[in-house]
């Protein structure tokens, strides 16, 4: 079952909540839009087909859908819940260019990403949500430009590397102990530590290392939303060294130090 909220809707653009409840691993009959549109996971998750690739999505990985795809979703795991964001291709192309080359539909969302739909989601609450929200739109798109519209060709993927990659990341969602380090990770999956690695790059365009602090990062984001008061609590909660450990990953990842992230989350 699916329910759809309208967050904000404006001529050139529209946010939704989307609430899945759906449970069936088989793929849906095919769907085309003409809308350009992104969709960023808050929680749960969902696969995605387009164009015979899919890709499994969730609070790490969107996708940018573009007009006249044919797409086809699953949800093998459960529902999930989703921001949809949606442009007319006027706007698009304003804020992309008339014919962008694409580095694929899949989306990685690093910690800059996560803050910046938690604030465009924040913008829109407020009273002024007509310049709000629209700058926090904007400033959400030029992150996702930056990391989708490429000059080059994508490289291929090796055989094998989306499904090692896919398995990685349950592995370090789920916190399974194997996820503390990459020689554990790769024994539980099989796999090499060099061919793991040069997979998770290859595939996502940031290394093993990096995504495994970006799990962490989204849990301190959420626990700091929550009204978390204690930094050093939340650092050894997260497994990290200490709590000096904790501001220095938040600054590499958000730019920002914890005290600063709760004021901008507030």
């Amino acid at each position: 079952m699916l329910s759809f909220v309208d967050l904000v809707t404006r001529p050139d653009f529209a946010v939704t909540a989307v609430d899945c409840r759906d449970d069936h691993p088989g793929w849906s009959a095919e769907q085309s839009r003409e809308d350009v549109r992104v969709v960023l996971v808050r929680a749960g998750g969902f696969r995605r087909r387009v164009r015979g690739v899919w890709s499994d999505l969730d609070h790490t990985v969107g996708y940018l859908g573009l007009p006249g795809e044919e797409e086809h979703f699953a949800h093998p795991d459960g529902g999930d819940t989703c921001t949809s964001i949606s442009l007319t291709l006027a706007l698009w192309r304003a804020l992309a260019g008339d014919s962008p080359r694409l580095d694929g539909s899949a989306l990685y969302v690093d910690g800059r990403l996560d803050l910046a739909h938690r604030r465009l989601l924040g913008a829109i609450r407020t009273a002024d949500a007509d310049y709000a929200a629209a700058e926090g739109l904007t400033n959400l798109m030029a992150e996702i430009i930056h990391r989708v519209v490429v000059t080059t060709a994508p490289g291929l993927a090796k055989s094998g590397d989306r499904e090692l990659v896919a398995a990685a990341r349950d592995v370090i969602g789920d916190g399974h102990p194997a996820a503390g380090g990459l020689l554990p990770l790769a024994t539980l999956l099989g796999a090499s530590p060099y061919r793991l690695s040069r997979a998770f790059t290859r595939e996502l365009g940031v290394s093993l290392t990096r995504y495994r602090n970006r799990i962490r990062v989204t849990r301190a984001l959420d626990r700091l939303e929550a009204g978390e008061p204690s930094i050093a609590v939340l650092a050894a909660d997260l497994g990290f060294a200490d709590q000096a450990h904790l501001c220095r990953t938040l600054r590499e990842h958000l730019g920002h130090t914890p005290t600063a992230l709760r004021g901008l989350l507030a």
